[in-house]
């Protein structure tokens, strides 16, 4: 028998009712059954001898004992490999158990040789499904568990992805509102399947810290959907039954602390069948043979019952800052939102940043702390929350945004056990805002957060941001020039110049509102290539020549758009062999990048002007089959983009479609809309320098003598820091390079510098700089072209084609050598200011 005292354990959660009517759903990163949360605690169950009747499950009996006991344990789901018996569902659904649902199938053998078998596949699982569609304790389907690696790498995963599709799409056809899932393992992570509800792995770690690494590496292929695991443990009988009970209690708490949405203990009983014999030499059962409890039991019970965090007495204290401006619209959803939070230690103060509309009278209802100051802009509102605040941690929560009900505990779980000054978490698109508002989360230009690993951030969206107040306040907090947009980007880098890192938890979720029509996402858009103006002022090494922004890290959003011709990797070992197979996206290429910039837009313009010049002189003709592609390309990139996107929704062809073309739509009206933002508030390639004493040499040398020794690497360093506070972009040589510090000019021309020591002992040296004036490869081979059409129309005798061409090509030689001329100007007086030390 096992302990009877388990049985009245006041910490057990109490389990979820599995009520006809209410059926488990997916919303964002977890699992919901109506309004409750449904964190996972489970086992497996099976797989079992069958009994004479060819049954695959124990007696009823037995049943009934089991789940009784594994209700007493805190567990409240059960996973089987095989369909159970309709009786075992009723006893679950007594106990108040989920079953998860395994579809089995011939996985192991090369099944997609045979259509006939592929077809006989669909029709079992069909079948399979229609014995188990309705029933109250039903949780999901599996459609698969653990296809081996030689199958898929024998067959591609493409097709593997394909066919696992197709399964879900029978089951869909059964039952329309079940979940669905496929339980993976990490020899074949490169499988991507978008299509299934959440995501499942099977995850065996016996390392705290790789097991951590590794959730984080999953939760971030699992994207915007649930992660759950679904296997963990520990064999007893290599690692003793202490070794067990220690082992599983940190991979279960590991597991819900990394924002898993639950997790599965492999097994409950150490009995287990499988290949038509028992297994003997392996014991990964909570109980054993004749169920009796091991001491793994009550860990796990232990570990349940503090889902999805223990209780801390020491859990700092969070000011939830909310800045709105006329926000009355959606702030009172906010607040809804905020009220359920279920972390213990918080306040919450909204600032009305000069609201005409009802923003205040609606903030005045809730238990929160309202300032109201005159209209002064994002960034001073949010440095009034900061004043404001009594806690040391400091969150931020748009006016249009929603919280899970947990989002402060996973906040404040990293704060606690890293050394993080700021962290973020994934904010969603709410269900139900309108198909336009769907499309447009599907779109690029969404607040998005940038990620330099599985756990570190360069960037976290102000919708979803916390940070220790006294690191804002040695840096002064937010810079008030940002108005509307950028602050959060601005902030994030003048932390990390200190030193200081992001954090980033998946589980750490918000809802945040998307625009629901096509001029407020343009509109949304335009601002932010205003903010984007006005940060490359303030960042300029930030940006490059073209004026797109230059992440060091990974942009993370619902969906990454393809790069045309890109073609993952899969990192298979040798002979396929790798315990982890992972996929790759390489770089994209020149061509793959320019399509996903705003600047973009400028080569179709000029491929354009080109064309019609045809009017005047019929071989420019001969460069609109060119233009034709570059456009064709352009739209083909969207079209592609937006046919993943929309792939997903599960409804029908006819409205999939009007997704499909409006989604479209955005994508190409997305960088229009923020490069004009851009041009209309200076970010332009062509801009103008104010920079005194221009200089035309091509080439200068230099020299400082020294009577305080400095390395080399100080000489150069403060040289760019020169440079980069007199506003202008600079980069540093590479591994190849005989020059070391570039500062670019524009797309045109630029300037180099290059330097030598000389050692004269005693602390003493003379530093010899050289630097030199260069025109770009791009800008020499815009100027002979130029040059080449202005010659060739003069001897067709084109007049008025040849005076055009002609000054363009002056243009751009006026504008090469300007380039040039202002960026060997900057490093002159960078070298200068040395000089004057």
């Amino acid at each position: 028998m096992l302990i009877k005292s388990i049985f009245h354990n006041p910490k057990l959660p109490m389990p979820i009712s599995t009520g006809k009517n209410i059926r488990p759903q997916v919303q964002g990163k977890f699992i919901f059954v109506g309004d409750q949360k449904l964190y996972i605690r489970g086992v497996t169950y099976g797989t079992f001898r069958p009994d004479e009747n060819d049954c695959l499950y124990p007696s009823r009996q037995i049943v009934e004992r089991d789940f009784a006991a594994m209700l007493a344990n805190g567990i409240n789901t059960v996973r089987t490999y095989t369909v159970p018996p309709c009786w075992l569902f009723d006893v679950a659904a007594e106990y108040g158990l989920w079953v998860m649902v395994g579809l089995p199938w011939e996985q192991h053998i090369t099944f997609l040789d045979d259509r006939k078998r592929v077809k006989s596949i669909e029709e079992c699982i069909r079948a399979l499904v229609r014995n188990c569609v309705g029933h109250p304790a039903l949780l999901c389907y599996a459609i698969g568990n653990e296809i081996p690696a030689p199958i898929v790498r024998w067959y591609g995963h493409d097709r593997i992805e394909r066919f696992l599709q197709r399964l879900y799409q029978v089951v869909k056809q059964e039952d329309a509102d079940g979940l669905i899932t496929y339980v993976n393992y990490p020899t074949t992570e490169y499988l991507q399947l978008r299509f299934i509800d959440f995501v499942c792995f099977n995850v065996y770690l016996e390392q705290q810290h790789r097991l951590e690494a590794y959730l984080a590496r999953l939760q971030n292929l699992a994207g915007s959907r649930p992660l759950v695991i679904a296997e963990l443990g520990l064999d007893s009988l290599r690692n003793g039954k202490e070794k067990q009970a220690q082992v599983l209690n940190w991979q279960i708490r590991t597991t819900f602390t990394a924002g898993c949405a639950g997790a599965f203990v492999f097994a409950w009983t150490d009995e287990w069948y499988r290949g038509g014999h028992d297994i003997e030499d392996w014991d990964f059962g909570l109980t054993d043979r004749r169920r009796q409890a091991k001491p793994a039991l009550a860990a796990v019970r232990q570990a349940f019952a503090d889902v999805p965090f223990p209780l801390h007495p020491d859990l700092p204290f969070i000011s939830v800052v909310v800045c709105s401006y006329n926000g009355a619209r959606t702030i009172r959803e906010c607040l809804e939102g905020l009220s359920k939070l279920k972390y213990p230690q918080h306040e919450v103060i909204v600032v009305d940043d000069g609201s005409t509309d009802s923003t205040a009278e609606i903030a005045s209802e809730y238990d929160a702390k309202l300032i109201s100051i005159p209209q002064s802009g994002l960034s001073h509102a949010r440095n009034v929350g900061i004043q404001a605040a009594r806690g040391e941690i400091v969150a931020y929560i748009d006016d249009d945004a929603y919280p899970d009900p947990h989002w402060l505990h996973y906040l404040a779980h990293t704060f606690r056990h890293t050394k993080h000054v700021g962290v973020g978490g994934p904010n969603l698109a709410p269900p139900g805002d309108g198909m336009v508002a769907e499309c447009v989360a599907s779109s690029p230009g969404n607040p998005s957060h940038v990620l330099l690993s599985d756990q570190e951030a360069e960037h976290i969206p102000g919708c979803n941001m916390a940070f220790r107040k006294a690191y804002l306040e040695v840096i002064g907090g937010f810079d008030t020039q940002f108005r509307t947009a950028g602050d959060d980007v601005d902030i994030c880098w003048r932390l990390q110049q200190q030193g200081w890192t992001i954090g980033f938890h998946p589980g750490a979720l918000v809802w945040h509102h998307r625009r629901n029509s096509v001029s407020r996402f343009y509109k949304q858009q335009h601002g932010y290539g205003k903010a984007e103006a006005l940060l490359e002022k303030k960042w300029p090494e930030k940006y490059n020549t073209l004026g797109h922004m230059s992440w060091l890290g990974r942009i993370y959003g619902p969906r990454v758009v393809p790069a045309l011709h890109q073609k993952d990797r899969v990192f298979y070992g040798t002979w396929g062999l790798a315990p982890f197979q992972s996929i790759y996206q390489p770089t994209p290429g020149t061509l793959g990048s320019l399509l996903l910039m705003p600047e973009w837009y400028f080569v179709l313009l000029a491929l354009l002007v080109l064309s019609l010049l045809g009017v005047l002189w019929m071989p420019l003709w001969l460069i609109s089959p060119l233009a034709i592609l570059a456009i064709a390309a352009t739209v083909v990139q969207a079209c592609r983009s937006a046919a993943r996107a929309s792939a997903s929704y599960p409804i029908s062809r006819y409205e999939r479609c009007q997704r499909y073309i409006l989604t479209t739509v955005l994508f190409l009206l997305q960088p229009y809309s923020r490069l004009r933002g851009r041009l209309r508030h200076g970010l332009v390639p062509w801009r103008w320098y104010s920079v005194k004493n221009l200089t035309l040499s091509l080439s200068k040398t230099l020299k400082i003598w020294s009577t305080s020794w400095r390395a080399p690497e100080g000489w150069l360093g403060a040289i760019e820091t020169a440079i980069q506070n007199n506003g202008h972009r600079v980069e540093r040589g590479g591994n190849y390079d005989r020059w070391d510090l570039e500062v670019l000019g524009g797309l045109l021309g630029g300037g180099r510098l290059l330097m030598v020591l000389e050692e004269h002992g005693g602390g003493t040296q003379m530093v010899r700089l050289r630097t030199w004036s260069r025109w770009s490869k791009f800008g020499c081979m815009l100027v002979v072209l130029f040059i080449t059409l202005t010659l060739v129309a003069l001897v067709d005798e084109a007049w008025e084609a040849a005076i055009k061409l002609g000054v363009v090509a002056l243009l751009l030689i006026f504008r090469s050598v300007y380039e040039s001329a202002i960026a060997h100007t900057v490093l002159l007086q960078a070298i200068r200011q040395q000089q004057q030390r």
